[in-house]
């Protein structure tokens, strides 16, 4: 009986202790040892399987294909790698959303998806090339339960028009990610973003520069992370770097020929003396067909009066009128329809070059990409004045929509724009075309294709240092 008691005495202890470590597991020495298992978690090296790639790729056959065959190859180097395999994903099949080219509304798609089993998310363009094993050691180096944004730091050397003008007082005092580089977020800060999206919009319509937006969203005046410089991220080859950049004018084989373009330049009678003769001073040579539209005729460039009254604000009206005039045979039949301002710079050289690979079958809208109000479904469009251009396909297509101007004074690249996006034609954005001036840009621009406007430059000197080609090209 004694021992019994004894017994049971015994258990109770034995239980009363268990209780005990139960409750100071519980306690404070309970959490320390709770926190320091997620300080070991956060430690511990992340692999391939840890990280999404993200591709910005684009829905025309040309880039498509290319994307596809940049996955390939990324997932091909983790197979030879060993150590596991990234989710590679291609941005123009996520959704069927124009939008999601601008980043932010396609946030919460990813973390819904991925964002509890990823640790960072890595957004790269079509040419970028990644040393794998490289890029997970630079990842490595960064907490991912902290909020990280990485990237090739740019920065403004002015006050830039793309940019509203932000910062103007020390504009390098605000960094943005090079997209040819490549740029990182962790999975917290993704997550954060994606629910902060939701219910709190940009605070501007339109999309204009992308990397420099996604960086204010992120910054979130002052709330949030800014961009962490990585050496590692590059744009040209060199010693210790995860990422490299090979071009945005590819080789896809001799350019198009001279014959196959048409360019039709947009202009009015009070610029005939100014702007006019700064197109036949410089790139106007390298055009086998080239139209002046305006609102007199002028014998003297000579120009064409197409109807439409000058307009201060848009030039809808004009450019309808010379979409017409491009499907009739008042004028040679070209695969390619350029239409720019009398103030756009341009080299058509390089223009021709880039349209090699592309397929005038397809109806194709290629320029400098801008968006309005994508968060709303909205709809992206090529800037007019860094120059739009069609493929006749394109042309075609637009003619028997019924796509009209509401009002002559409309924006007419916003109107195609909308156009086009209606009808299912991608807006496919190339870095080369510019809606603006040389200095308002801080990437490279060795290999530009145009920019626009002449206000406080000499407009030939700018031809001449970023346009003209050094070497002959050929003139067929």
């Amino acid at each position: 009986m004694a021992r019994r008691n004894a017994l049971q005495g015994g258990e109770a202890v034995a239980l009363l202790l268990l209780c005990l470590g139960a409750s100071a597991e519980e306690g404070p020495t309970g959490r320390a040892h709770a926190a320091q298992r997620q300080e070991d978690a956060s430690h511990a090296s992340i692999g391939l399987s840890d990280v999404v790639l993200v591709i910005q790729s684009q829905r025309n056959s040309f880039h498509a294909r290319r994307a596809g065959e940049r996955k390939v190859e990324i997932l091909q180097r983790a197979a030879e790698l060993g150590q596991g395999a990234p989710v590679v994903l291609l941005l123009h099949e996520l959704s069927t959303f124009e939008r999601d080219w601008s980043i932010l509304p396609l946030l919460p798609n990813l973390s819904a998806t991925y964002g509890l089993s990823a640790s960072w998310f890595f957004f790269l363009e079509e040419q970028t090339s990644i040393t794998l094993a490289k890029l997970l050691q630079v990842l490595n180096r960064y907490q991912v339960q902290e909020e990280w944004f990485l990237g090739k730091r740019l920065h403004d050397n002015e006050p830039s028009i793309i940019h509203h003008y932000a910062f103007s007082e020390d504009p390098g005092s605000f960094s943005y990610p090079d997209p040819a580089a490549g740029w990182a977020l962790s999975s917290l800060l993704l997550r954060r973003l994606a629910e902060r999206i939701q219910h709190m919009q940009p605070k501007s319509d339109f999309t204009i520069d992308l990397k420099h937006e996604i960086a204010l969203y992120i910054w979130e005046d002052g709330n949030g992370p800014k961009l962490t410089a990585v050496p590692e991220f590059c744009t040209e080859t060199r010693e210790n770097c995860a990422t490299t950049f090979t071009t945005y004018l590819p080789h896809c084989g001799s350019p198009v020929s001279r014959k196959e373009v048409f360019v039709a330049v947009k202009t009015c009678k009070k610029f005939h003396s100014q702007r006019v003769p700064v197109v036949k001073a410089t790139w106007e040579k390298d055009a086998g067909f080239i139209e002046y539209y305006s609102d007199v005729a002028d014998a003297s460039i000579p120009t064409i009066a197409v109807g439409v009254p000058n307009t201060e604000r848009g030039h809808c009206g004009k450019t309808f009128a010379i979409l017409k005039r491009f499907l009739s045979n008042a004028v040679p039949k070209t695969d390619w329809l350029l239409v720019v301002d009398d103030d756009t710079l341009i080299s058509l050289p390089r223009l021709r070059r880039l349209l090699r690979c592309y397929d005038p079958k397809e109806a194709v809208s290629l320029g400098e990409r801008y968006g309005y109000s994508l968060h709303l479904n909205g709809y992206s469009y090529t800037t007019g004045g860094a120059g739009m251009v069609l493929s006749r396909a394109a042309v075609s297509l637009l003619a028997s929509s019924g796509c009209r101007c509401h009002d002559d004074d409309a924006p007419d690249d916003m109107v195609l724009g909308r156009c086009l996006t209606s009808l299912g034609v991608p807006i496919t954005h190339s870095p080369l075309f510019h809606q603006a001036r040389p200095q308002d840009y801080s990437e490279t621009l060795e290999q530009a294709v145009s920019f626009h406007k002449h206000w406080n430059i000499d407009p030939v000197t700018v031809y001449k240092l970023w346009l003209q080609d050094t070497h002959t090209r050929d003139e067929l």
